[in-house]
């Protein structure tokens, strides 16, 4: 993987879009009004602590979690309870790998995942319903703790040994080595990178060891947003994200956007380009910020839910 690779990738996307505008006008004001302290990590937001855990527990934990970090959105939305606390979503994900822990089952480690039984897996799942795309999750944690077991003697930091603290060589080896983190596309017949839950986990390891250790990854600044759902909701309610009413008018409807489709592919590569262009004019008052840290101060706000708020885009993948 080279710096630039994903943005080359998409470029042609943004270039092409019919569907998908980016408005500068809107994003130069957001901008003028972000402030440094407002760029938060939603993983040190999160209700869980992880450090608790041993180095090698905690990057198994992102790497399990990050596996299956994914499509949560339903009616009613997939819901756990956690020592009284309900959660949903991907602090729902975290939660359930906790109760897990806390049952004494060794799900962070590659050979439980290998042979994990489906009626367990519903166990450590359960919530008010199944979780959408079990089948295609519980496949995935198999695949996944194969993979560890075969080339990375069970351990995740391995991977992170493997690709000497580099950023962009552990994303390459994440990608290459583990299908389910493979996420690209085609448009007009040309290939897309996004790789969200790929670079989720990179940057997650940075955010978790602050920058240490482990966590102190060369190149970090080279990732970009993680192309999502939630983000280019976010960025529409900026008015930063402009969809035709075609568009729109599915959106709003909760009409289900094909994976692979050329409307979904160009929401998440303008997303990915709106991104570049806010931390481009950010820069000017804050020169060392990340994509990751604008990526995360979105997801956050996205989190502030008000009652006009308009829908996501609803996309039945594995990838985000």
């Amino acid at each position: 993987m080279r710096a630039g690779d994903i943005l080359e990738s998409i470029k042609p996307v943004v270039g092409q879009s019919k569907y998908v505008a980016i408005n500068r006008k809107n994003l130069k004001k957001v901008c003028a009004e972000f402030k440094s302290n407002d760029s938060k990590s939603w993983l040190t937001e999160s209700p869980f602590e992880l450090s608790r855990l041993k180095d090698d527990q905690r990057l198994n934990f992102i790497f399990v979690f990050d596996s299956v970090n994914f499509c949560y959105w339903g009616q009613p939305k997939w819901t756990i309870n956690y020592r009284g606390e309900n959660y949903d979503g991907a602090w729902g994900m975290m939660g359930s790998i906790k109760k897990a822990l806390d049952r004494g089952l060794p799900i962070l480690k590659a050979d439980y995942l290998s042979s994990l039984k489906k009626k367990d897996l519903a166990l450590i799942w359960k919530g008010n319903i199944p979780i959408p795309l079990f089948f295609r999750r519980w496949a995935i944690l198999r695949e996944n703790g194969r993979i560890l077991q075969k080339k990375y003697q069970g351990q995740f930091l391995e991977v992170i040994r493997k690709s000497n603290k580099d950023a962009l060589s552990l994303l390459s080896l994440i990608t290459a080595d583990f299908p389910s983190f493979n996420d690209r596309a085609t448009f007009k017949g040309k290939k897309v990178l996004f790789y969200k839950r790929a670079q989720l986990a990179v940057a997650d390891i940075y955010r978790c060891f602050k920058g240490r250790g482990w966590g102190n990854l060369k190149n970090i600044g080279q990732l970009t947003a993680a192309a999502d759902y939630k983000i280019p909701q976010v960025l529409r309610k900026l008015g930063i994200l402009k969809y035709s009413p075609e568009l729109a008018g599915k959106i709003d409807s909760q009409v289900q956007i094909l994976p692979g489709s050329e409307e979904e592919i160009e929401i998440r590569a303008n997303m990915i380009w709106a991104i570049e262009q806010i931390k481009e004019e950010l820069k000017k008052k804050i020169p060392q910020v990340t994509s990751m840290e604008i990526d995360s101060y979105l997801w956050l706000l996205g989190q502030n839910k008000s009652p006009d708020d308009k829908p996501y885009h609803l996309t039945r993948t594995i990838y985000y």
